[in-house]
């Protein structure tokens, strides 16, 4: 590379930097300090422990190895904002991440702004490409954290019994009050695409009608996964390998609520032989009747009722009726799965979703829309053919993280990051699920067909939905 080309390739790293650590504090400005100590569940983190530890990631793996004369700014916190990264030092145990009232918002800022002047000044110096990696490894990094922090206050203010919207909005939906019909019916309303849209994230026209849930067909194979070449890619999505395929089906677009309403209707959670023993533990030992922010579920004859079913989102609580077409969102993957044999299909694997999302553009209703929650399947429009436009495969980006049926484990020839960041993701490879594509509050830079998500099958706290093969 020469140096010209190189030193283009530090300057576009530094504007990622810089937009990446204001986006951060932009996602924190709707919270008060009050909002920013919160951890109301056990996978959750407070945001100012989040604004903390993305800090201490630049500071422990790369201002301290790259940059000469690097001053730490508080030696306390090398271990107190530690997440996992047993080599490097001890941390507290996350369930007490709440208790950490000191040290102050303020001094977390100031040490936001310690840590980012620093690597301004390392970014002026002619960088290795090791040091260059790894900046954007942290960035990458802080970009997870974004996510997370909008999925942990959105817990956090569900757990509020005011149930404050983190972004109200200022839009109506149509007919918002009205009871959900259980129908086969696709009819619906859409939001409309314009500049207003993240303002008004139920704003609707009435042109078009859900597309039905079709399945469209892949041929298998002997087909490549995984990442390889120039981009950013996390040591989990390396290295590219063959796998064999065998024909499969994948659906359209994601399931709805209402589709997954009917579901609740007809017992779903009360019917054993649907679920996978580990998960039918969950559904009693966690009393689900529901997806996680989904409440006033009722009981008219013994069976459920949601009539006057209520979901709570980043813009506040909204009845059922009025995001009836949105992918349904929070499941766990024993949900997901349990949904899949209730309709007669299965979940995909990873690598059938890969093959299928490499051929699909890189763009979908991500963190940079501004909606904050899951969209509609694109609409069929009156003036199309039903059947054209429904064949298409849609929802591959954004929306939900789509949960598959593959436990997470190392690929062929896996290589972890050397040092302490090699515990980055390689430990987790057990008792984990895939999830993939990204959702409505993941950073458009962020994603890609190989990137791989993974948790525990148990988990509902995320956004995570439903993507059906056949």
């Amino acid at each position: 590379m020469s140096q010209t080309s190189a030193w283009s390739v530090q300057t576009d790293s530094a504007a990622r930097f810089r937009a990446t650590r204001r986006r951060t504090l932009e996602l924190c400005q709707p919270l008060s300090p009050e909002d920013m100590m919160v951890q109301s569940c056990a996978e959750a983190s407070p945001a100012k422990w989040h604004l903390a530890h993305t800090a201490w990631f630049f500071e422990s793996f790369i201002l301290r190895e790259y940059l000469p004369g690097y001053r730490v700014f508080n030696p306390d916190f090398t271990w107190l904002f530690n997440s996992y990264y047993q080599s490097f030092a001890a941390f507290p145990e996350k369930r007490l991440r709440a208790s950490f009232s000191r040290p102050s918002l303020d001094e977390i800022l100031r040490y936001r702004d310690h840590v980012d002047r620093s690597v301004d000044r390392l970014l002026e110096r002619n960088l290795d490409p090791e040091a260059l990696s790894r900046i954007e490894l942290g960035v990458n990094h802080e970009e997870q954290h974004q996510e997370l922090i909008l999925t942990d206050v959105l817990h956090a203010f569900f757990t509020n019994p005011l149930r404050p919207a983190y972004r109200a909005s200022t839009g109506k939906s149509n007919g918002a009050e009205s009871a959900l019909s259980l129908t086969a019916s696709r009819a619906f309303e859409t939001w409309q695409s314009s500049a207003n849209e993240p303002a008004h994230p139920l704003a609707a026209s009435s042109f078009g009608r859900v597309p039905a849930l079709r399945f469209h067909p892949y041929p298998g194979g002997l087909c490549e996964v995984g990442h390889s070449g120039p981009g950013f890619a996390f040591d989990n999505e390396r290295g590219r390998h063959r796998i064999w395929l065998d024909p499969y089906r994948l659906s359209t677009r994601l399931v709805t609520c209402s589709e997954y309403a009917q579901f609740i209707a007809d017992g779903g959670y009360r019917r054993a032989e649907l679920w996978l023993s580990a998960g039918w533990d969950a559904v009693n030992a966690n009393h689900w009747r529901a997806p996680l922010y989904w409440s006033g579920i009722g009981d008219k004859s013994g069976q459920p009722s949601l009539d006057d079913a209520r979901i709570f989102t980043l813009r506040g609580e909204l009845p059922l009726a009025s995001l009836e077409n949105l992918p349904v969102s929070h499941v766990s993957y024993f949900e997901a799965d349990a949904y899949a044999r209730w309709v007669g299909h299965r979940l995909p694997t990873e690598f059938e979703w890969e093959v299928a999302a490499e051929a699909e553009a890189l763009a979908g209703n991500l963190l940079d829309s501004g909606r904050l929650l899951p969209a509609p399947a694109p609409e069929i429009l009156q003036s199309q053919d039903p059947r054209e436009s429904s064949e298409k495969p849609a929802q591959f980006f954004g929306d939900c993280w789509e949960w598959t049926a593959s436990a997470y484990l190392s690929y062929p020839g896996f290589k972890p990051l050397p040092g302490s960041l090699g515990e980055y993701n390689g430990k987790f490879m057990s008792g984990q699920m895939v999830l993939r594509g990204g959702s409505s509050v993941t950073p458009a830079a962020h994603i890609r067909a190989s990137y791989r998500n993974f948790f525990p099958p148990e988990t509902r706290w995320q956004f995570s939905g439903i993507r059906l093969a056949g």
